[in-house]
């Protein structure tokens, strides 16, 4: 809108900052804009003000808390990448949140095809950072389109896109949703039980060590021990058993017994598959069978 054009860089940073928190987490103190930017506090109550100028809907101020709360006509006032945002999600609150990455000529990352869409990422975020389950419109590849509610606790890139680690009240387990799957969700006013917390989640606490070693079919392993830091011909890995499947995926890791993938691109193999007992998804890794 014209009215931040007219803004320097650093109001724009700031006005950046409080949307992208209210979008985001729900809520924002003057202190959490003051910590940020380092900046006093009569500066924080200009820029709330302006902020309220631009988005008169967008935030409510509560006295008992000294918070600004997200209110429910939110509109963002700032164009937030998604790529920029779940980036910066994962790594906190990063410099310059409110641009798209300049792609440059000389540094290139692989294309990512799909981004998740950011109302639905702001609402799984707050729903995680407030403790509250959502009521959602999710479509699997088993049921179709289909009501469910959730308690998510932490939003994971598996090196193919975004899903979100939550508790399924349908099913009374933690499960992995794909963040592109939600046609729509919205958080209730509800607390959550000690179940349903990340607490609760074994496969997320239980940390598995992976031993990498080159494939027995690369003739030249020196190679990949390079690739991969090995030390001794190995590498050893220590990942949540609930991404274990997944990293092994994404890194085509041969898991068959004795190694026999051939001719699919797989340059790693696991040396102790006997640890894929404790994953509770160990058909997505490679040469793993369904009654694994």
């Amino acid at each position: 809108m014209s009215e931040l054009s007219g803004l320097t860089h650093g109001q724009r940073e700031r006005l950046a900052f409080i949307d992208f928190s209210l979008q985001y987490f729900g809520h924002i103190a003057r202190s959490d804009l003051i910590n940020r930017f380092k900046t006093g506090l009569a500066a924080s109550t200009r820029d709330f003000t302006q902020y309220r100028e631009l988005a008169p809907d967008n935030m409510r101020l509560v006295h008992q808390t000294k918070q600004y709360y997200r209110s429910e006509g939110f509109v963002p006032l700032f164009n937030h990448d998604p790529s920029v945002i779940l980036t910066s999600l994962s790594r906190g609150f990063g410099d310059g949140v409110s641009h798209q990455v300049q792609p440059s000529s000389q540094c290139i990352d692989a294309v990512n095809l799909i981004h998740p869409e950011p109302r639905i990422i702001a609402t799984l975020m707050r729903a995680i950072h407030n403790r509250q389950p959502l009521s959602c419109e999710y479509v699997s590849l088993t049921s179709g389109l289909s009501q469910r509610e959730i308690v998510p606790h932490a939003i994971v890139n598996n090196g193919h896109r975004w899903h979100v680690r939550a508790y399924d009240r349908k099913h009374g387990a933690f499960r992995d949703f794909v963040c592109t799957r939600f046609v729509s969700a919205t958080a209730l006013q509800r607390d959550i039980t000690s179940l349903e917390s990340q607490a609760s989640d074994s496969q997320w606490h239980n940390l598995l060590t992976m031993t990498l070693i080159p494939h027995p079919d690369i003739q030249q392993s020196k190679a990949i021990e390079m690739d991969y830091g090995m030390q001794d011909g190995k590498r050893d890995i220590a990942v949540r058993a609930a991404l274990a499947a997944y990293l092994l995926r994404h890194w085509q890791v041969d898991c068959s017994p004795g190694h026999k993938i051939k001719g699919q691109g797989c340059q790693l193999a696991l040396a102790n598959p006997d640890i894929l007992s404790q994953v509770e998804n160990p058909g997505l890794a490679p040469g793993v069978s369904v009654g694994h």
